[in-house]
């Protein structure tokens, strides 16, 4: 397959790029400067350019471009950033994916855990209510912009959560805390923290590539529910750390805003069920399993 990527060179991105080069396939990046090689597609989606013929030759696109929520506090300035990095990219691929004579056969979304808002001990799948929230906000006009693209391709919305990785991403800065034995729970730690390895990650998202009767949302997070606590917990152990440092909420509040509230401290307890169904096999189903991945002790 020829797959065309928007958010190529981030964590996830990389990584789908990666999985997709060994099992044969042809990663196409899409860039915001001028193309180096063949594997390289320019546009601009702030201005709403793209080379119009770009969909002719594509199977499928994986949209996962955005600025990162993690860079906190959020101003006012930067939640414009967050917006346009998704809905006005997302708005141009779509109306390339209309527009093309031969469109891809599917359209990978990216979405996120943060359409739930804060939700408590609630179970959520696929079929909940959109929260409240910027963030909640933010995912659904992210999502309604993508299946924009449905009369002409198959949409699949992913819904991400934490994604476990060994050096950037969501652990990036707590990781290094927690190899100095210096780290611990957010908060009361009571708050479900919904999570999925990285290899999960892109794995299931080539699988929904793959998978010709999959369209509609998918939340991309592992079947083990787990709380801030027994995630901080696991990692420590895994480093043979102790995790006695608990930081309080005030002062998470304090330092990052209404930021701390939707990333921090809300609870999503998320089921894999409907990903399950399709028959994805994760490689990191459980806390243990991808704890031990993160440290690089599997």
């Amino acid at each position: 397959m020829r797959v065309l990527i928007s958010g190529a060179s981030g964590l996830v991105g990389s990584e789908v790029r990666r999985q997709l080069q060994e099992l044969g396939h042809e990663p196409i990046s899409l860039v915001r400067r001028v193309a180096q090689n063949a594997s390289e597609v320019s546009y601009d989606p702030a201005n709403g350019v793209i080379d119009p013929a770009v969909m002719e030759s594509i199977d499928a696109v994986v949209n996962l471009a955005g600025a990162t929520t993690g860079k906190l506090p959020w101003t006012r300035k930067y939640k414009a950033e967050l917006i346009q990095s998704r809905v006005e990219t997302t708005r141009l691929l779509v109306n390339a994916i209309l527009a093309a004579k031969n469109a891809p056969k599917v359209l990978i979304s990216g979405s996120a855990s943060g359409i739930y808002g804060d939700a408590g001990d609630e179970w959520l799948d696929e079929t909940a209510p959109v929260g409240s929230g910027f963030l909640a906000e933010l995912a659904s006009e992210w999502e309604a912009e993508a299946l924009k693209a449905t009369p002409r391709t198959r949409v699949v919305l992913v819904r991400t959560t934490m994604v476990m990785s060994r050096k950037l991403g969501a652990l990036g800065r707590l990781l290094p805390l927690l190899r100095a034995g210096i780290g611990g729970p957010l908060g009361s730690g009571k708050q479900w923290w919904a999570f999925i390895s990285l290899p999960d990650e892109a794995g299931a998202i080539i699988h929904l590539i793959n998978n010709s009767q999959a369209s509609g949302a998918y939340n991309l997070t592992a079947p083990e529910p787990a709380t801030c606590a027994d995630l901080v917990h696991a990692l420590g152990k895994a480093l043979h750390r102790p995790t006695l440092i608990a930081v309080p909420a005030f002062a998470l509040r304090l330092a990052f805003g209404e930021g701390a509230d939707e990333l921090l401290l809300c609870s999503q307890k998320m089921s894999a069920s409907r990903l399950l169904e399709t028959g994805f096999v994760f490689k990191h189903p459980t806390l243990q399993a991808a704890a031990q991945w993160s440290v690089g002790k599997d």
